[in-house]
């Protein structure tokens, strides 16, 4: 019975040559798109994971402006003083070091 059903397949997939190729065709194309993402998420992961690491396991990054989107912003924060970065130094024990950082983002535009 298996060998009759084997048969049987073979003769109409060469009956139907050119929809046996398509067929072919879509699975091939199916299973190489579904690699090539997974391949390329295990990619980003790798390199996100990559990224925080390379901030060691032992940083804590304080920032005094809120997130806006769990906290009000009507009322700006200020930034930190050197003065809040010596006190973060002196009230937090078990700090090694405290280095204080500035940074702002702004547009840039050139030519016209």
């Amino acid at each position: 019975m298996l060998l009759a059903t084997i048969v049987m397949a073979l003769r109409e997939i060469a009956r139907n040559t050119m929809r046996s190729l398509l067929t072919i065709l879509g699975v091939v194309i199916g299973v190489g798109a579904v690699i090539a993402l997974v391949t390329i998420g295990d990619g980003a992961t790798q390199k996100v994971t990559a990224s925080l690491e390379s901030l060691g396991n032992n940083l804590l990054l304080i920032s005094p402006h809120p997130d806006s989107r769990f906290v009000n912003t009507s009322n700006a924060s200020k930034p930190f003083t050197e003065a809040d970065a010596a006190a973060i130094a002196r009230e937090i024990t078990g700090l090694e070091h405290v280095a204080p950082t500035a940074s702002r983002s702004m547009q840039v535009l050139t030519g016209n």
